[in-house]
Order: C-alpha cells, then structure tokens, then sequence
C-alpha cells in the first residue's frame, strides 16, 4: 500500500508538471495526450524499476539519515543540557566567587593577627629576658664597684694607720709589734 502512494504521487507530479508546462504555452498547439499519457507511463515505468531495484536501499538510506538525524538532535540535546548545567555551575562559582574571596581575606588576616600575636608576644619575652640579664649584669657591676671601693677603703684605712702608727710608734714598740708577729704565724 505504501509503494501504491509513492506511485500515485509520482504520477500526480508527473501530470501537474505537464499541464503546468502546457498552460504556460501560447495555446496554438492543442495537447498531444497519447505522447503525454506515453510518457508518463514511461517515466512511471522508470521509476517503478529504479524504486523495485534500489528502493529499499533508498528507502534504508532515508530512514538511516533519518535516525542519523534524530540521533544527532537528541546528542545536541543532551551536550545542550550538560552545557546549561556547567554553566550553572560556572555562574553559581562566579556567584560565590566574592563570598570566597571574602573568606580567604578573612582566613589571611586572622593568620596575620595571630603572626602579629605571636611575634609581639616573642618580642616582650625577649624583651623580658633582656631586662633579666641587664639586671643581673646591673647587680654583678654593683657588686664588683662596692668590692672595689672596700678594696679602696681598705687600702686607705690601712694607709692611714700606718701612718698613724708611724706618728705613734717608736722603734722599738714596732721590733715588739713584728716580734708577736712572727710568733703568731710561726706558732700556727
């Protein structure tokens, strides 16, 4: 039935194209209908064998672009959709793009307080140590000048009463004095 349909159209374009051909026609002529049905016929005799000997190859040709055709859509489709939906992801990124910037400003300079923290807290421990050890050497020069003026003191006590002494005593309480002396650190 189908073959029936392609056939009654080839002959109805066939025909629609001869009597469009003959209205365009000064009209002199009359239609030579035998020589028109003859080749109609003929024509249609043409197509029945090419359509008998390659229509199913025509056919499979048709309805193989066909599915080519429809496979592509559908593939364009679904490249469309995966399009869309990497765009959503693109324009969601873009979105949050600020939101993450702030973030990372946030992060970097809560890292910058806590290196300020522990830099600060590492120069007052320094700093701390500094004061302990200037204390200490403070404390030793104070030692060092008060065993010096003692050194001094004493050097000039012992100055003063010697020459003290020497106003005071006569030679011979000083031979007395160098005597018990030597005694003590002889007896010792």
């Amino acid at each position: 039935m189908n073959k029936a349909r392609i056939v009654f159209f080839t002959l109805a374009v066939c025909l629609l194209t001869a009597a469009c051909a003959w209205a365009s026609s000064d009209g002199s002529e009359a239609p030579n209908w035998k020589n028109l049905v003859l080749r109609t016929i003929n024509f249609a005799l043409f197509v029945g064998i090419i359509w008998y000997a390659a229509g199913k190859k025509i056919a499979n040709t048709f309805t193989g672009r066909k599915l080519s055709i429809e496979n592509q859509l559908a593939d364009l489709e679904e490249r469309k959709d995966s399009s869309q939906k990497r765009l959503a992801d693109v324009e969601r990124s873009i979105a949050n793009l600020e939101s993450e910037k702030a973030q990372i400003l946030a992060d970097y300079r809560a890292q910058g307080e806590s290196l300020k923290a522990s830099i600060v807290a590492a120069a007052e421990e320094q700093a701390a140590r500094i004061k302990a050890q200037a204390l200490v050497t403070a404390e030793q020069e104070a030692k060092m000048a008060m065993n010096a003026l003692r050194v001094e003191m004493a050097d000039k006590i012992i100055e003063a009463a010697q020459d003290l002494l020497a106003k005071k005593l006569t030679a011979k309480a000083q031979d007395k004095l160098v005597d018990d002396a030597l005694g003590k650190v002889v007896l010792n």
